[in-house]
């Protein structure tokens, strides 16, 4: 990637969102040497948890032998079906065998969920996620993700409808919490015209994610068009400028006490 655009980003982030994480980018396929591989799971382990890692600065390489979720193993495009009776898990469970989410109402609607699922090319490719601020002139990442709590995630739903006459410049399907940092994000990215992905809504991902925070996933074609406007957005008002004092606040709110 143009290192230029990563350290360009670095230095608006600062401006705009002072404090705050910077994001995280994943690549399928992309360059793996010296890079520490995914933890391998003992028993079920959402792969959201192992991306707090990413996030304080390790960069991972994650391959199907990293992963021990069976949604997870489905979403990031290892796994080309669904365990058998998903249906009945996504819903009401089935007495005596098997504990229902209970996240849709029948097993019928999770069929119907699943018929519009498209599989994704990453069987035999390791996927690599790094911090923002780590990545080289090797990578090409395919999308970027933010960790972030409604005041930043304000400026960045708006910078991702700032370019466009429709409205929609921001989805939020449903789906696992891996769904909202990969599968939905690079499927975006695969269009013409992406769109920015809210998630992070999934409960049963909620614990690997500290309180307030949701996620907002940039497809890179999109990103790289955000960082080259931030500069003639609102992010240069008045109105900005009291949002980040609200940020300050929040940070100072769920900052550890000393």
């Amino acid at each position: 990637m143009d290192t230029a655009l990563r350290d360009a980003y670095i230095r608006l982030h600062e401006n705009y969102f002072p404090g705050t994480e910077l994001p995280i980018a994943f690549e399928v396929g992309g360059p793996t040497d010296g890079m520490e591989k995914g933890p391998a799971p003992k028993g079920w382990r959402c792969f959201v948890c192992d991306l707090v890692k990413v996030r304080n600065g390790k960069s991972l390489a994650f391959s199907e032998d990293s992963i021990g979720c069976r949604g997870g193993r489905f979403y990031l495009g290892y796994d080309a079906e669904r365990f058998p009776d998903f249906r009945y898990f996504l819903s009401y469970g089935k007495p005596g065998e098997m504990e229902g989410e209970r996240y849709k109402q029948t097993p019928e609607i999770v069929d119907e969920l699943d018929r519009g699922t498209t599989r994704i090319p990453t069987k035999g490719k390791e996927i690599v996620f790094k911090r923002w601020d780590n990545l080289t002139e090797a990578d090409n990442p395919d999308a970027v993700v933010f960790f972030a709590r409604p005041e930043v995630l304000s400026g960045l739903f708006t910078l991702a409808n700032f370019d466009q006459s429709d409205p929609n410049g921001v989805i939020c399907p449903f789906g696992a919490g891996c769904s909202s940092v990969f599968y939905f994000p690079w499927l975006e990215q695969q269009n013409e015209n992406p769109r920015a992905v809210l998630g992070m809504f999934d409960p049963s991902a909620r614990p690997c994610v500290p309180p307030d925070v949701l996620t907002m996933a940039f497809p890179m074609k999109k990103f790289t068009r955000v960082v080259g406007y931030m500069e003639e957005s609102f992010l240069i008002t008045g109105s900005w400028e009291k949002v980040m004092k609200k940020i300050e606040r929040s940070d100072r709110l769920h900052s550890p006490k000393k």
